[in-house]
């Protein structure tokens, strides 16, 4: 194997420049990947931003526990929920339109969060900056997908996969940063607020370089002869498919019950409704799978198009970013428990200890296509073992009530390396065989099971913490130890398996 991918079977060798450009815009290559990757960036930055800021929103809010997991989590529920949905609007109604609509909606709903005045307000306003993520986010993908090809899109992928992972770390960080500083006594607001003046320039650079879409109307054509969703000018598309409301239904309804009781069921204690919920959340999703197959089968246009399933990689590649999401957001969430909860770490300080992940992990990320070729058929499967020595290794330098010295450092350097080498691969991987008309549904699955991902391991891995922290009596630094080391055994479980897909994919 190269330490390239191969470009899509569409895109032959010559056929056609490695960067679509459009007329009126001033969409050069590499302010179009510039611009999209910075509002994805964004966006993601706020799944986790407020972690840190979270003791802080509570006390000065006089927020309750649900009250508060409900402010961290409402975002991510309404972009897990949404996501799919905002691939095939982009489809339906053009990349770049849906784009520009996500990233309005996202920044005004960061102002209304940013001078919310009650943690009711704060709630409804960051379910509305979810959903306006789950506009923005799909449209990135597609449009990588769609205006780069060859080794042009190899290495635009390799930046997206990068700065998709990364956000989690860096949210912390940059999180802890603001919290402590405390700008004109804003407290908590700032990490809010820096959404405004980024995403208005983000608004207008967009609005200059994104190329215009094919055509204005679903199914119209444009002067050119192609219609709405035709991944180039002047090719013969078809017409845009419908929104398939039923599946949307199905799987916004299975999502939400397997997300609100995954938040909120540790604080509560676990109690009947959240097991019934998880319950019911898995009929529906048999029940999504099965009205999905049925429509395909009877032609109809299903919420996921069964030929993006049928990709070679993609079931596996689901399974790995899934994995490497749940990795990684448990381990950055547990460890800020312990940081500032077992430690006593301030907000600057616990969001500085991931810098050493995000920066490692964004490197990597950005570099391995280089590594010898001998090397890259390993990639995947050395990436998921190192994060799990690595995860282990962290757990053993901070037991005991520790600080952990440099080595602690060389650790976190280790899982933000491992983790990238699980992650990057896999994507740029899966997705260089993707047909620019498929862009969008694969945008919408693979972000919506990072997405899950996520959730998952907050959920999962949060929950092993506190209920071991518990069983320890009064908390306190050996306490929150022993706690740590517990659930770095199990992220390291987790990343075994994840070395294990990759094995097996190996072997065939």
């Amino acid at each position: 194997m190269t330490t390239t991918t191969p470009s899509t079977a569409t895109d032959p060798p010559g056929s056609r420049p490695a960067f679509s450009k459009a007329p009126g815009t001033d969409n050069r290559p590499g302010r179009v990947l510039a611009v999209v990757i910075a509002a994805q960036f964004m966006a993601l930055l706020d799944v986790f931003i407020v972690n840190v800021a979270a003791p802080t929103i509570r006390s000065e809010l006089g927020a309750s526990g649900a009250g508060l997991q409900l402010v961290i989590a409402g975002y991510t529920i309404t972009y897990a929920v949404l996501l799919i949905t905002g691939a095939r609007l982009g489809d339906r109604l053009g990349h770049r339109r849906l784009y520009l609509t996500g990233l309005a909606v996202f920044t005004v709903a960061s102002l209304a969060c940013g001078l919310s005045q009650g943690t009711g307000e704060l709630i409804a306003f960051r379910l509305l900056q979810g959903a306006g993520s789950a506009l923005l986010i799909p449209q990135v993908l597609s449009l990588i997908q769609r205006n780069f090809t060859g080794e042009a899109r190899t290495r635009a992928l390799g930046a997206y996969a990068a700065v998709l992972a990364v956000g989690a770390a860096a949210g912390q960080v940059i999180g802890g940063i603001l919290v402590s500083a405390d700008l004109f006594g804003t407290g908590w607001r700032p990490v809010f607020l820096v959404n405004v003046p980024v995403g208005a320039v983000l608004l207008i650079m967009a609005g200059r370089v994104l190329p215009r879409d094919a055509s204005r109307q679903p199914g119209e054509r444009g002067r050119s002869g192609e219609r709405a969703e035709s991944g180039e000018p002047g090719k013969p598309g078809r017409r845009a498919r419908g929104l398939d409301l039923p599946g949307l239904v199905l799987l916004g309804a299975a999502v939400s019950l397997l997300t609100v009781p995954l938040v909120l069921g540790q604080q509560e204690g676990w109690p009947l409704w959240s097991w019934l919920s998880l319950g019911s959340a898995a009929v529906l999703f048999a029940l999504f799978c099965a009205y999905e197959s049925r429509l395909a089968r009877s032609g109809g246009a299903p919420l996921i198009a069964p030929q993006v399933l049928r990709i070679p990689g993609m079931g596996l590649a689901v399974f790995r970013i899934a994995a490497v999401m749940a990795v990684n957001a448990g381990f950055l969430f547990v460890l800020t428990l312990h940081v500032q909860g077992g430690l006593g770490y301030s907000a600057l300080r616990a969001g500085l200890t991931f810098a050493p992940t995000a920066v490692v992990f964004g490197a990597v990320g950005l570099t391995w296509r280089r590594w010898p070729a001998a090397l890259q058929r390993a990639l995947i499967p050395g990436g998921f073992v190192l994060t799990a020595v690595s995860s282990v290794a962290v757990g053993l330098l901070l037991r005991d009530g520790g600080q952990g010295g440099l080595w602690l450092y060389a650790a976190f350097v280790g899982i933000g390396a491992g983790l990238s080498l699980g992650f990057s691969p896999t994507l740029t991987r899966a997705l260089s065989t993707v047909r620019p008309e498929d862009a969008a549904d694969a945008s919408g699955l693979l972000s919506t099971v990072a997405q899950l991902g996520q959730l998952i391991g907050v959920a999962c891995f949060g929950a092993l913490f506190l209920n071991r922290l518990e069983s320890q009596g009064a908390p306190g630094a050996y306490s929150s130890a022993d706690a740590l080391l517990v659930c770095a055994y199990a992220l390291a479980g987790a990343a075994a398996l994840g070395a294990v897909s990759g094995l097996v994919r190996l072997r065939r």
